[in-house]
């Protein structure tokens, strides 16, 4: 059975290699100023963030309608017997409930997974997806692995302010973090696909350092780790933690360094970074 893989616009994977890997995508919406844009395809964070700092407009964000997956699917299945289609956490997106609103004009030929995880953590699990389908895998034993990486891999980002997380309503268990003081950078993570507190630190190094700790107690044991590095608009702070990490005596290989896409920009802000990671 020939499986086409489909995920989503906040998956944050770079059009090259999508295209190269023949992973479908389907665009979320930007809504700013009264206009809706394709993310990843007609808006560029850096816009958004403009337009904010002079009080233009704050963004909003909505998932892809049923009919544009359906547009996908029908493609998809031109060329394969079954669709694999991997989508950002439900509990942060209507994402996964508008592919599954699709997949039912396809009985029994998509399989909806939903990643409870945003940005490449999705975009990690399409790619393991794809190596696994290329070494021969069935769809089962893909779907096995996807489940295991969605219950057991590390997640840690910190955001210069909660404003655009608490304004997005994605906030979740972070609110506990929220009028803490100038100069203290909140540390947080993915749970259960809720965006929740994971720490605080004062000033950049030190949130690197804690985020480091956190990793180090995490892979403590593990075979080799893939590390999937995500930054929002200053790609200075993410380079240091992407050396601090690969410096740290662990089995870690680089995967992938991808900037946020609209989508995701739109509810972390500037000056968001970190990484996702899980062992092999």
């Amino acid at each position: 059975m020939k499986v086409a893989l489909v995920t989503d616009s906040t998956a944050d994977l770079p059009r090259p290699l999508r295209e190269r890997l023949r992973i479908r995508t389907v665009p979320l919406y930007v809504n700013l100023g009264g206009k809706v844009y394709r993310d990843w395809e007609e808006i560029t964070p850096e816009e958004i963030f403009q337009k904010v700092r002079q009080g233009k407009a704050f963004p909003t964000t909505s998932q892809p309608s049923p009919e544009d997956f359906l547009k996908a699917y029908q493609a998809a299945l031109e060329e394969a017997d079954h669709v694999l289609s991997i989508h950002i956490s439900s509990k942060l997106s209507g994402t996964v409930q508008s592919a599954e609103l699709a997949a039912q004009s396809f009985p029994g030929r998509i399989t909806v997974f939903d990643s409870q995880a945003a940005s490449l953590g999705i975009g990690m699990m399409a790619l393991r997806a794809h190596e696994l389908l290329a070494q021969g895998q069935g769809l089962e034993e893909v779907l096995k692995e996807l489940g295991r990486i969605r219950q057991d891999h590390f997640v840690r980002f910190s955001v210069a302010t909660l404003e655009f997380l608490r304004r997005g309503g994605r906030i979740g268990g972070a609110q506990a973090l929220l009028g803490t003081l100038l100069g203290i950078k909140p540390i947080l993570t993915l749970k259960e696909g809720r965006v929740e507190a994971a720490g605080r630190a004062r000033g950049e190094r030190k949130a690197r350092e804690e985020i480091l700790k956190d990793f180090q107690a995490s892979a403590r044991g593990r075979g080799r780790i893939r590390a999937f590095f995500l930054y929002s608009a200053e790609e200075e702070a993410v380079r240091e933690l992407k050396a601090m990490v690969l410096a740290s005596g662990l089995p870690v290989e680089e995967a992938l360094v991808s900037e946020l896409g609209a989508v995701i920009a739109s509810h972390t802000g500037p000056g968001t970074y970190g990484f996702y990671a899980y062992s092999l």
